[in-house]
């Protein structure tokens, strides 16, 4: 007698379709927030009155989970920010004050994440890339904004700080979501006995699998960016007028210029005269020669030349 063994298609469709509203639901993505203003999706946060008691509360019901405690009782603050600035300096020296920089950031646990020099002029330029930890960030702006007497002016200076606390915890919520998606999967796979079930299941192993790549990628750039700021600083030597000025006039460029103008005269006139030669004067000639006849057939037939009264006599 033939035994009948069911077949786990359709309970694999189900809990696959589970699966997949499961891993679906598991949070959309949050948006990033200015600094002061609690994202969606993440943890609120409670300020330190000095005295190890936070004075906000967070938001929620009695069952909200609480922040955690560095041991003596004061909150301990994970906010993940992504600070970004840019800085202008003049120093007296763009060599030495690279150098002092660099070595400062290296000192801060940072690093040069970019440079680039150019020579405007005279005046040597540079822009520098630094990479620093964001605990280390108002350290490094110090640094920067005194390198030991080398800057002689803050020209300009930018900075701004965006939190993607939520966007964090969204994503290592859907990545986990996605693993036990893939660990339910893997189960179904070694229990499958049809090559269907079996081909079917590693395709939806390969697409999850695909997922948690792509959200685990994109989870370790927010954290880097987040543990390392970025500042972009721009070098540069003050100018003096003097030298602007110096600058505005050469002897060189004046006599250039003039003898440019001067054969653009010559050119000009020459041009002039070749154009009157080759085609004025002959046109000139022509239209004399056809006057001068006019006046003599004229002459010649008595409309010309004759005046009035010449035909009478004159008395006596």
């Amino acid at each position: 007698m033939r035994t009948y063994r069911p077949s786990i298609a359709p309970m694999a469709l189900i809990v696959l379709t589970l699966l997949v509203i499961a891993a679906c639901g598991g949070g959309a993505s949050a948006s990033m927030a200015p600094v002061g203003q609690p994202a969606s999706g993440g943890a609120g946060f409670v300020e330190d009155n000095g005295s190890g008691e936070g004075q906000g509360a967070q938001a929620g019901t009695s069952g909200a989970p609480t922040l955690p405690e560095d041991g003596v009782g004061a909150v301990i603050d994970d906010a993940k920010i992504i600070r970004t600035g840019t800085i202008d300096l003049q120093v007296s020296d763009v060599p030495t004050a690279l150098a002092t920089a660099r070595d400062g950031i290296r000192a801060l646990g940072g690093y040069v994440g970019a440079s680039e020099t150019r020579d405007d002029g005279d005046t040597p330029i540079a822009r520098i890339t630094y990479r620093i930890p964001a605990a280390r960030w108002e350290d490094a702006l110090d640094l920067l904004r005194g390198l030991n007497g080398l800057t002689s002016k803050v020209v300009s200076e930018q900075t701004e700080a965006v939190e993607v606390t939520g966007q964090v915890i969204d994503l290592e919520a859907r990545i986990r979501n996605l693993r036990s998606s893939e660990t339910a999967l893997q189960n179904i796979a070694s229990g499958a006995t049809r090559i269907s079930d079996v081909l079917e299941v590693e395709q939806q192993l390969t697409n999850v699998r695909g997922q948690i790549e792509q959200l685990s990628a994109a989870l370790n750039d927010l954290q880097d960016r987040a543990g390392f700021a970025t500042l972009t600083a721009t070098y540069s030597v003050p100018v003096v007028a003097v030298d602007v000025a110096a600058r505005g006039w050469e002897p060189r460029v004046v006599v250039d210029e003039a003898t440019a103008s001067l054969v653009n005269v010559l050119q000009a006139l020459t041009t002039a005269g070749i154009w009157f030669a080759i085609v004025w004067l002959p046109l000139l000639l022509v239209l004399g020669a056809i006057v001068a006849l006019v006046v003599w057939i004229g002459r010649r037939l008595g409309f010309i030349g004759r005046r009035r009264g010449a035909d009478v006599p004159l008395a006596g």
